[in-house]
């Protein structure tokens, strides 16, 4: 006869067994599901387009321009879509936006240069919006913070595997720099389809969850504004750092074979380095699970990030001195500058809803942080061009790194701060929207 304590024990081994089914299939599917929409949005990213200009400007930077406004036009409509997005719309939603993102690609094949650009156009409109809808499956979870370490190394690993997939269709399938990136998308989109039921299958959270992570919900143009004006001066510092921080990932990842000689390396270089990073990346990231309290969880991000951020300023400023081979140095600023924004991207905010007990959802948040930061990377690549600044894309890149680390160190401190002080504000409060509890918000 089964005591009371091997009953318990039983259903504590088949939660964890049911816990760990559900990361593997939620978790890899959010994996695979982003990894395919860069399959659909970055390989073109691997040609160089050598002596071709549009309209009096650099082909490949016109054409990089040209994609992020659309991807940015998309994450200001999102900043509504999404935290408005019911759960029964996001499979349509998904479908239509990487049916767009492949017609796009063939137009861009089919229609000669430079006009084609304006094909790109459209598909960075089509999936500016599919990180937010990806995330809104598995946030407000217990095991979100797994989920969505799962989720964010597809950005780190996926970069470098769309430019090394598309040199590689370039280089040994001999197929040309236009029509590579439809048919690397061609790949992409049935399986990317299938993924997208997959999520949509997924259980709803539990009362569990919601009690630990606090219930998700829609947002209309008034709870968004409210939300904004009660977190103002912390959201404000957090969306000046990402804008930077958008801005120098957009230049590595658009730009790394110019940044970069690899006339001699091989054509998996990128998707190596990328992966050991992911690595590193998800290893870190999943031991935030092990955090019951938020608070403590926000502000050991917050300490990550700013480390992170130093480290980048330090190799940055210092490379000469440190006389680092182009792969170590491309490793560290890779691993540092993914660290700091992943953070934002995947579990601070899921964290940050959960321990201010906010009514809303991630999508919001990621939404406005992602608008602010690619507006800011459309706005330095315009100033390059038209005001013809020319200066040797390493030495770029270096320059903003530093520029950027010692920047977002700062606003980051200050970040952390405000936050632990609002933190402690609210354990005074009772019966507000955002009353902490305790069970879950112990420092």
């Amino acid at each position: 006869m089964k005591t009371i304590t091997d009953i318990k024990t039983e259903l504590l081994s088949n939660k964890k067994i049911s816990d760990l089914v559900f990361i593997l299939w939620a978790g890899g599917a959010a994996l695979l599901s982003y990894s395919l929409v860069y399959a659909l949005r970055k390989p073109f990213t691997a040609a160089s387009f050598d002596g071709l200009d549009a309209f009096g400007l650099d082909y490949k930077v016109l054409v990089t321009i040209v994609q992020i406004l659309g991807y940015l036009i998309a994450k200001f409509v999102g900043i509504k879509l999404i935290s408005e997005l019911k759960k029964e719309h996001r499979m349509k939603f998904i479908l239509a936006s990487i049916l767009v993102a492949e017609l796009s690609l063939v137009l861009f094949g089919l229609l000669p240069a430079p006009y084609n650009i304006f094909a790109m156009f459209f598909n960075g409109l089509s999936l500016g919006c599919m990180w937010g809808v990806i995330f809104s499956f598995i946030e407000g979870r217990r095991t979100t913070d797994i989920l969505a370490s799962l989720l964010g190394i597809s950005i780190v690993i996926s970069s470098g595997v769309a430019k090394s997939i598309g040199l590689f269709v370039m280089n040994t399938l001999h197929v040309g720099e236009f029509w590579m990136p439809a048919l690397i998308g061609a790949f992409a989109l049935p399986l990317l389809a299938l993924l997208g039921y997959t999520l949509n299958r997924l259980p709803q959270p539990t009362q569990q969850d919601i009690a630990e992570k606090s219930q998700r919900v829609t947002l209309n143009g008034k709870q968004r504004k409210e939300l904004f004006r009660n977190f103002m001066p912390v959201l404000i510092l957090l969306f000046v750092a990402n804008l930077l921080l958008v801005i120098l990932r957009d230049i590595k990842e658009d730009f790394l074979v110019n940044i970069l000689d690899m006339s001699n390396q091989s054509s998996w270089l990128f998707a190596r380095i990328d992966t050991i990073v992911t690595l590193i990346i998800l290893g870190i990231f999943a031991l935030f699970a092990f955090f019951r309290s938020n608070i403590r969880a926000l502000l050991w991000l917050m300490t990550l990030v700013i480390a992170g951020c130093l480290t980048m300023t330090y190799v940055s400023f210092h490379y000469e001195t440190l006389n680092l081979k182009p792969v170590t140095w491309l490793f560290i600023q890779s691993l540092s500058l993914y660290i700091a924004y992943l953070t934002f991207q995947t579990i601070f905010f899921d964290r940050f809803i959960a321990c201010f007990r906010i009514k809303g959802n991630v999508g919001f948040f990621i939404a406005l942080i992602d608008f602010i930061g690619y507006l800011g990377t459309v706005t330095l690549l315009s100033t390059k061009e038209f005001l013809n600044i020319e200066l040797e894309w390493f030495a770029l890149f270096n320059h903003i790194a530093g520029f950027v680390g010692a920047t977002c160190s700062i606003l980051f401190i200050v970040a952390s701060i405000l936050i632990h002080r609002k933190y402690m504000q609210g354990l005074k409060l009772k019966n507000t929207d955002f009353y902490i509890n305790p069970q879950y918000n112990t420092i």
